[in-house]
């Protein structure tokens, strides 16, 4: 028997494959079917299933495409309202590949259609479990965002109270053995607190996880809905997008038109300039926002980016505007694509340049934007005047900004306030906009 883990690392998702006697199930494959088919070919095995865990919020799968491919069964609980081709997989059920078996196990909490496959070995032991959202190193999913989404919605203290008895009535009472395989690692914004380590066991999270110590049912509904990250503009929408199957990822990327100039883009159109900070401010489109390419490019699309606005996407180089379009299409977002642009150099906009002594000593001065997280804010200011707008709200909030002083935008690092300051200069032009940049590692306090 072979288990095997693909990690993408840009959305900290982890899908696998199960090979047993020639024979393959996938679960939970990410949007480019290609390394399951590879995977495959490379050990000689059939796929003849895909295991949906549940409707994924964070990224697209390509359970439909492995199935019009390959007619490998696709499974996943009956409450998620599949519109593709499937068999019911919920409590009961097993899946027999060759001498052994996966079984379903319903979990309700971070999604009412929630399950974890409990997969037993040839003499019947229980080896491990595939606990999608449910349970993840260190940590359980988030609660809050099938509030409005999914063929099944419900508040989030619902679904924490659901959480509640799913772990403790279904998950802990397994043998501490069991090696456990979540669909998330750190970085993932379905949930809060997940562990850099991207497997453990049963003995281990009841040892070390926070949300698998004794408690009672209200104090765990109240731990768990407090403190959530932001919820991105395209989960509800990949949500919806997985319910109905996503169309082939080949054929999807190669759809986008290419521009030969930047002189083709419609005035006031929405821009996404993924070039590296420097290049974008020695010039570039009048209103473009700087999102980087980068291991977070996807998510913080889908976060500034509504699912239903076009954009144009330009990058440096044609292999680097191909790497962009791909990611773009692990979220869905390929389809809004209304070109894409190969430009390095020649552009018209310029960005202002901070002058900082002048900051330093006189921070007053200046109206000072904090695009972290708000968890971040939490843990304290790093300029006490500073007026925190999140970026991910920062495109809805820009009336917020006062424009009586120069305007210095910064984050914990330098690549969310390139895309910030983009932002707020693209809109208010009669006081500059500065992006703080790497500078902010000169006025945080560490230790």
């Amino acid at each position: 028997m072979i288990i095997h883990q693909f990690y993408d690392k840009g959305l900290a998702h982890a899908s696998y494959a199960i090979i047993r006697d020639n024979k393959m199930i996938v679960i939970d494959p990410a949007r480019d079917p290609q390394p399951y088919y590879d995977f495959a070919k490379l050990n000689q095995a059939d796929i003849i299933g895909v295991i949906e865990t549940h409707a994924h919020a964070d990224f697209v799968s390509a359970h439909l495409e492995i199935h019009q491919t390959t007619n490998a069964i696709i499974y996943t609980s009956k409450l998620l309202g599949a519109a593709y081709p499937h068999e019911s997989f919920d409590d009961g059920d097993i899946i027999h590949l060759a001498d052994i078996k996966l079984k379903a196990i319903n979990t309700p909490g971070h999604s009412p259609d929630s399950i974890c496959i409990l997969l037993q070995d040839e003499n019947d032991y229980d080896r491990a479990l595939f606990t999608g959202d449910t349970l993840f190193v260190g940590d359980v999913g988030r609660p809050d965002l099938r509030e409005s989404a999914g063929a099944i919605t419900a508040t989030k203290e619902e679904l924490a109270r659901q959480m509640y008895h799913s772990l403790r009535d279904k998950l802990m009472v397994l043998p501490p053995h069991i090696t456990v395989y979540p669909a998330h690692g750190p970085g993932s914004l379905c949930g809060k607190n997940i562990s850099p380590d991207l497997s453990s066991t049963i003995g281990r999270e009841l040892k070390e996880n926070y949300a698998l110590q004794p408690m009672g049912e209200q104090d765990f509904v109240i731990m768990l809905t407090a403190d959530q990250p932001f919820i991105p503009h395209y989960f509800g929408f990949d949500v919806d997008l997985n319910k109905k199957g996503a169309s082939p990822f080949n054929e999807s990327i190669d759809s986008v038109m290419k521009l030969n100039a930047v002189d083709d883009v419609e005035a006031n159109a929405l821009i996404i300039d993924t070039r590296p900070q420097a290049s974008f401010k020695n010039g570039h489109l009048k209103g473009a926002i700087n999102l980087q390419n980068g291991d977070k490019f996807e998510t913080w699309l889908g976060s500034i980016i509504k699912p239903d606005e076009p954009y144009y996407l330009i990058a440096t180089d044609k292999e680097t505007l191909d790497a962009v379009i791909k990611k773009t299409a692990k979220i869905g977002y390929e389809q809004n694509i209304k070109a894409g642009i190969v430009s390095d150099s020649n552009l018209p906009e310029l960005s202002a340049v901070i002058d900082l002594d002048d900051f330093r000593s006189s921070p007053e001065n200046y109206t000072i934007i904090d695009v972290r997280n708000q968890g971040e804010v939490n843990d304290g200011k790093i300029f006490n005047n500073a007026l925190t707008i999140p970026l991910s709200e920062l495109r809805d909030r820009l009336g917020e900004i006062p424009t009586n002083k120069p305007i210095v935008v910064h984050c914990a690092a330098g690549y969310r306030s390139a895309a910030g300051t983009s932002i707020v200069a693209g809109k208010i032009k009669i006081v500059p906009v500065y992006d703080l940049s790497e500078a902010i590692n000169k006025f945080m306090v560490h230790g």
